[in-house]
């Protein structure tokens, strides 16, 4: 498949997994704490920070009981202007979900190089059918939903010319439980809709994103705090900066240890060919002229003399010189070899 271009970052296949460390509303409507939600994110080796960009009358009904949690953490829009110019100046790379249709134009403007769309929005037409016309790659959240909602929500996508879009597999639970993380699903959604594949997470802990890299997760996405302990909903299922930098390594080591899938012998390998292996040893001395007989050889290491793999080759053959006990019987030792 293509690659997909964000920012200065492709997501493809032998390309790095894209990981993004979800703020979310975990600044608690404080810009400040957004600032240090950034820096430390870069700190930590995230390729990309995402907030959530709203404005709660368009998002929520006032007789929502969540209503007022989302006005109370809500940014203003110069606040975000703000937060990308101090995301680039950081070297990290600034992204936000748009939860109304006024956020796709407002972030458009800003310059997100990228789109995110939340799993609850995936049956969200409108929605979808904005971001799509601003033809910027689109990382489509798939939480709750059923592969047919999912196929709705790419051809809607497809129908307004754009086709860079990235699929994450989520669960929409906080936090999600493990026995219901299905990350085989994954591969499923690779192979049903060929689009690259990610991971959001929302379980505890930093070892289920980790895995996801091993059934071919392109994109990682996990929640991000400063500390746990703070006021917000999200805090407790997020991964703090001292574990979102070992989940950052941990990924790298399984993109490293993954390879290309070609089974070859590798170069750390290449004395343990040598050392590990056998060769056709003497068991006595033999004599030149003397035959070389199942009765008087043994196989030992290591393996710089014939492979007992060519026992049909030597047997009966004649040695050209002198053979002491234990020596290691090479081709040259042989007539007619």
């Amino acid at each position: 498949m293509w690659e997909i271009r964000i920012g200065d970052k492709k997501i493809g296949d032998g390309e790095p997994c894209f990981v993004i460390a979800e703020a979310g509303i975990n600044h608690n409507g404080d810009i400040e704490i957004a600032k240090k939600l950034i820096e430390k994110a870069a700190e930590v080796g995230a390729d990309a920070i995402k907030f959530q960009s709203y404005h709660t009358e368009s998002f929520v009904s006032k007789n929502s009981k969540h209503y007022q949690l989302f006005k109370n953490l809500e940014l203003s829009e110069e606040d975000f202007k703000e937060l990308n110019k101090f995301a680039n100046k950081e070297g990290i790379i600034f992204i936000s979900t748009p939860l109304d249709l006024e956020y796709v134009d407002i972030l458009d403007e800003i310059g997100v190089p990228a789109f995110k769309i939340a799993s609850g929005d995936l049956t969200f037409v409108p929605l979808l059918e904005k971001i799509a016309r601003a033809g910027k790659p689109i990382i489509l959240s798939t939480g709750m939903a059923t592969i047919g909602e999912i196929d709705e929500a790419i051809n809607i996508i497809k129908k307004e010319g754009n086709e860079d879009i990235i699929l994450l597999h989520c669960i929409s639970s906080y936090p999600a439980p493990f026995e219901e993380v299905n990350l085989k699903a994954i591969i499923t959604l690779r192979n049903t809709f060929n689009l690259y594949v990610g991971y959001s997470d929302h379980t505890l802990g930093i070892e289920v994103p980790i895995a996801a890299i091993a059934l071919g997760a392109k994109v990682i996405e996990k929640h991000f705090t400063l500390n746990k302990n703070m006021e917000g909903p999200d805090h407790k299922l997020s991964a703090n900066p001292e574990e979102f930098k070992r989940m950052v390594r941990g990924i790298r080591i399984i993109e490293k240890a993954l390879g290309n899938g070609d089974k070859r012998p590798m170069e750390c390998e290449k004395d343990a060919r040598i050392s590990g292996r056998r060769s056709i040893v003497a068991k006595m001395p033999i004599k030149k002229g003397d035959k070389i007989m199942r009765e008087n050889i043994l196989y030992k290491r290591p393996a710089i003399g014939i492979e007992p793999k060519f026992l049909g080759i030597v047997l009966n053959k004649k040695v050209k010189r002198d053979i002491d006990g234990d020596d290691i019987i090479d081709w040259e030792d042989l007539l007619g070899a």
